[in-house]
């Protein structure tokens, strides 16, 4: 990363131009509501596991699983240092949660040595571009324990053409480049490239915004 940190420079998305926007927009514009409650029991949360939550925003999730149960481990990688503040406030109740500041593609780094059994990421892989979708996919896979799952939300393949018209609000905001690739169903074929098992879209969830769909993959090695 050319010597600078992580939080030095703006190579990312930023959530909103206020934190406290961001949830309502994940709330109104993506229904937030509609596939937040089946990620969490697609991810099926227990105490034995080791749970981390790559491109965590405001905690949303981490405070869900928390609220579920306390995990063995759990915890939130962000590039923003204002968004993962904020995320601390808002897992305060729910136990010890670990935030490191980073991208997808320093998940295997940040993560080295605390046997993660299941990563979890939501609407993050839009956001950026097609190298980092593919090196951050990598990273997750090499985090994970042998047979450890990985659960993605995102906006993925949108199959009809009113999907296709709402996604164009999030290609006006978040670039044509970069969400072009997941408006065309990229994500499972990334996710089987850099070596999951056991690929699956789980659901698909109609928003505002485009259709949100839901992803699980295994490392089987």
């Amino acid at each position: 990363m050319s010597g600078e940190s992580v939080g030095s420079r703006r190579d990312y998305v930023p959530a909103a131009p206020q934190l406290w926007l961001y949830d309502v927009l994940v709330a109104v514009l993506a229904r937030e509501s509609a596939w937040r409650p089946a990620l969490l029991r697609q991810i099926a949360p227990e105490p034995a596991d080791a749970i981390a939550d790559i491109g965590c925003g405001t905690g949303t999730l981490l405070a869900l699983i928390g609220k579920t149960t306390r995990p063995a481990a759990l915890i939130g990688i962000d590039p923003d240092p204002a968004i993962l503040e904020r995320a601390r406030r808002k897992t305060a109740a729910v136990g010890r949660v670990d935030f490191a500041l980073g991208y997808a593609r320093d998940a295997a780094a940040l993560l080295d040595g605390r046997r993660i059994n299941k990563i979890v990421s939501s609407l993050v892989f839009h956001q950026v571009p097609m190298a980092e979708k593919r090196s951050g996919l990598a990273a997750m896979r090499a985090a994970l324990v042998s047979g450890g799952q990985l659960h993605v939300a995102d906006y993925g393949l949108q199959r009809t053409p009113l999907m296709r018209r709402l996604f164009r609000i999030v290609q006006r905001g978040d670039g044509y480049e970069n969400t072009e690739p997941n408006a065309r169903g990229v994500l499972p074929e990334l996710m089987k490239e850099v070596g999951f098992r056991a690929v699956e879209e789980t659901a698909v969830v109609a928003t505002p915004t485009g259709s949100v769909s839901l992803y699980r993959a295994q490392r089987e090695e």
